[in-house]
Order: structure tokens, then C-alpha cells, then sequence
């Protein structure tokens, strides 16, 4: 065999590695960007829930401005979140304000009664299911990029076209305990 189409042969492979891997550097990006588009669908649904929520719980215990206050700051800090972390910190900050919220609640048992209430409650542990599931997607993706950022040889590719390790959608260790809501 002529040493010129080995040659040619080798150059031909290492082009469609090389191409092949940018590709699937291409790929696991826009799954990244789809799945925190993904957690942000369901942040915004939440955003969207808790006024409703914060005005049934205010017909009924009118005297706590703290918690409501609380729980309006900590939702526009989800509005103006940009980041994964960014997002992550405005997350854990509105589960704490609801955790408020609903200690207060507790104290009104005309509200645990209250049909509306309960929907309430139901529709957002609904998106709060939909969040763990979207935040869970995010991190796999991230993951699997992650991986090829700095595996050999695709690591190469990475820092040829200048691809970098993403962050993970982490919550605070406060946010990670477990939320008990009792009516």
C-alpha cells in the first residue's frame, strides 16, 4: 500500500474525530441550554404561584409583614437570577420564605381549610416535583459535558474551541433539609 494514502487515510480519520467530537461538544451545549431553560420554565411557574399564595395567606393573618416582605424579595431575586448558581442561591432563598409562609399558615386552621389554600399547596408541590426533576436533568447534562471537557482526547478538542466546565445546579445545605408542611 502507498505510504501517500495511508497518510491521507490517517488525516482523513483524524478530521472526522476531530469533527465528530466538536459536534458532540455542539450537542451536549444546547441540551445544557435546553435544560436549564427547562428549570427556569418551572421557576417562572413558581414565581407565578407564590402572589397567589401569599395573597390567600394574607386574608388570614394580616399581622405578618416580615414573612410576606420575605417572601416578595426572595422572589424578585428569582426574577433577576442569570446564572446556574445565581438561580440555585434565589431558589434556596424562596424555599426558605415559603417555609415561613407556611409555618404562619400553620397557625390559621380557617386557611388549611380553605379550598383555595389547598390548591395552592398542591399546585406548588406539583412544580416543586417539576423543579427537583429539571434541576436533576440539568446536573446529568452537565455532567456528561463535563466529562468530555476533561477526558482524553476530547479534552484537546475542548481547549482547542475553547469549551469550559459548566456549573451544576447545587442548592445551599439549609435548602437541602427537608421541608415539613403539616395542616
Amino acid at each position: 500500500m502507498n505510504p501517500t494514502v495511508i497518510a491521507i487515510g490517517v488525516l482523513v480519520l483524524f478530521a472526522v474525530y476531530i469533527i465528530a467530537a466538536y459536534n458532540r461538544f455542539v450537542v451536549l451545549k444546547a441540551r445544557i441550554k435546553e435544560a436549564l431553560s427547562g428549570i427556569d420554565v418551572q421557576l417562572k411557574r413558581r414565581f407565578d404561584l407564590i402572589p397567589n399564595l401569599v395573597e390567600t395567606v394574607k386574608g388570614y393573618a394580616k399581622h405578618e409583614r416580615e414573612v410576606f416582605q420575605n417572601v416578595t424579595k426572595a422572589r424578585s431575586a428569582l426574577v433577576s437570577a442569570k446564572s446556574p448558581k445565581e438561580k440555585a442561591e434565589a431558589n434556596d432563598m424562596v424555599t426558605g420564605a415559603l417555609k415561613s409562609l407556611f409555618a404562619v399558615a400553620e397557625a390559621y386552621p380557617q386557611l388549611q381549610a380553605s379550598e383555595n389554600f389547598q390548591e395552592l399547596q398542591r399546585q406548588l408541590e406539583d412544580t416543586e416535583d417539576k423543579v427537583a426533576f429539571s434541576r436533576q436533568f440539568y446536573n446529568s447534562n452537565v455532567l456528561d459535558y463535563n466529562t468530555r471537557v476533561k477526558s482524553f482526547p476530547s479534552n484537546v478538542i475542548a481547549n482547542v474551541f475553547g469549551y469550559k466546565e459548566e456549573e451544576f445546579f447545587q442548592t445551599s445545605e439549609e435548602a437541602r433539609k427537608e421541608v415539613k408542611v403539616e395542616f
